[in-house]
């Protein structure tokens, strides 16, 4: 019986052990984990009602994938910053060798070139509103990047239409750039669609953004690279050109959703392979590759890039096509939020100003005209001379030094013959003039002190910023919005 017990629980430890080794390498040294919000039940506008499907299916999907899903569906304001801490503190927890991915579906929103979240109870009056009642993404992206993991995937369904009255006048349509690149290495973040542009719920049971995500991530051993290409294609052939996605990418390592390569995680102990570079082909470079190709074809090759060079290239090539008006649309726009973003970036007034006289007739003229004037603002109030360091306890006028005391010169009473008689006396009257002022010298050190002080200061706010015809507010400075 002991020997019979023995080889049991031999064979079993042999099984368990060769479930682990047939286990793929990297799904055993790495952890995933996601948050699933799906934004449908908004409270002063129409529900979105693929978004609760789309939030659903999702989390389905990535749970077969090996990730622990926390699932957050029609999250208020508070709950969605709850949500975002407490799914940072799970990211945090399971260490430095981590995926950690957050998917959204529901409605997004620019003000002022950020993008924002919107949650299920916000209601604003005007754009003021919205920095309060929403969330931004850029805070949701700097939470989750200033934490030690290996990458950080954002899927966001959330170019919906704007639907509050009070925005649509001025707000721009669509979501800005986001640029994964400006940030910390690691992140790659897809839109449902492309910057400036709008996305389609869909008549289906999900939108169609999240349906060719659903079917393209499957296919094994897809690096998310080439899912996101095959995405697009397939999103831009569902909705007949009227939306295609976009994605940003700083990836340093490869992912996989599914396959035997599930990710490019290595085991403990050896060094990751670094991911090869990202090679841009120029406009001549696509020119060359889309040579004989038919006009269908080439048009599929350059939606998957998505690239200002692939638009330009194919609109030279094919501009008589029926795909030519669709290009050189995504062209136009894409040229456009490219400037924008550059405007947004350098936030002056003169970048807002070139942004105007190129886009006078944009859906974010009345947003840059805003901000212009918000810039020169903030420059009239700041001084031309005054150098300003990152943090400065020190009073903003200097104080001037003390006067050296000069020790008076001992002098006699000065007598003089008052001429009225007293009692009947010519007498002698001494007058006391008190202790004798500074010496000449004194006193001129004193008068060019203030002098300085007055004229320096005076001079250098007035006279001093318009030298040479040059408007003070010309001089180049960076500000925080």
């Amino acid at each position: 019986m002991r020997g019979g017990a023995f080889r049991d629980l031999v064979l079993v430890v042999a099984f368990l052990l060769s479930s682990q080794i047939s286990l793929p390498r990297a799904a055993l040294a790495e952890s995933r984990v996601a948050l699933v919000m799906g934004q449908s039940a908004y409270r002063a506008v129409p529900a979105l009602p693929n978004a609760a499907n789309d939030g659903r299916h999702m989390a389905e999907l990535l749970g077969s994938a090996g990730f622990d899903v926390t699932a957050a569906p029609d999250l208020a304001q508070n709950e969605m910053r709850q949500a975002i801490s407490d799914f940072a503190a799970k990211v945090a927890a399971k260490g430095p060798d981590t995926v950690a991915l957050v998917f959204y579906a529901g409605h997004g929103l620019q003000i002022d070139g950020e993008n924002y979240l919107v949650p299920v109870d916000i209601d604003p009056k005007r754009e003021a509103d919205i920095p309060l009642q929403a969330v931004r993404l850029n805070d949701l992206m700097n939470t989750l990047g200033v934490l030690p993991t290996r990458m950080r995937i954002f899927m966001l369904d959330a170019c919906r239409n704007n639907p509050f009255p009070a925005l649509s006048q001025t707000a721009g349509r669509g979501l800005a750039i986001v640029n994964t690149r400006a940030g910390a290495p690691g992140s790659f973040i897809s839109f449902s669609t492309s910057p400036g542009a709008e996305a389609e719920d869909g008549s289906g049971e999900d939108s169609p953004y999240t349906t060719a995500v659903l079917t393209v991530a499957k296919e094994p051993n897809l690096s998310i690279e080439e899912a996101f290409k095959r995405v697009r294609v397939a999103v831009n052939e569902a909705t007949d050109g009227r939306q295609v996605p976009w994605e940003s990418s700083s990836l340093t390592s490869d992912f996989r959703f599914f396959g035997d390569a599930a990710s490019g995680a290595t085991p403990s102990g050896q060094a990751a392979a670094p991911k090869p570079a990202t090679v841009t082909r120029s406009a001549d470079d696509w020119r060359r590759d889309l040579g004989g190709k038919e006009p269908k074809a080439a048009y599929e090759l350059v939606i998957a890039d998505n690239s200002v060079a692939a638009f330009e290239a194919f609109g030279a090539l094919y501009g008589q096509s029926s795909y030519a008006p669709r290009v050189r649309s995504l062209l136009e726009r894409r040229r456009e939020m490219l400037a924008w973003e550059i405007a947004v970036a350098t936030n002056t007034a003169a970048s807002y100003e070139a942004f105007l006289a190129a886009y006078a007739s944009s859906d974010l003229a009345a947003t840059a005209r805003k901000l212009q004037v918000r810039v020169i603002n903030r420059t009239l109030l700041v001084p031309t001379n005054v150098a300003l360091g990152p943090t400065c306890p020190c009073p903003t006028t200097p104080v001037p030094p003390l006067l050296k005391k000069v020790e008076p010169t001992p002098q006699p009473p000065t007598k003089r013959a008052d001429k009225r008689k007293k009692g009947g006396d010519n007498e002698p009257v001494v007058v006391d003039r008190g202790p004798p002022g500074p010496p000449p010298g004194a006193i001129l050190e004193g008068i060019g002190i203030g002098a300085a002080i007055g004229l320096g200061l005076g001079g250098g706010m007035r006279g001093g910023g318009m030298r040479g015809g040059t408007p003070a507010t010309n001089s180049p400075r960076m500000y925080d919005r």
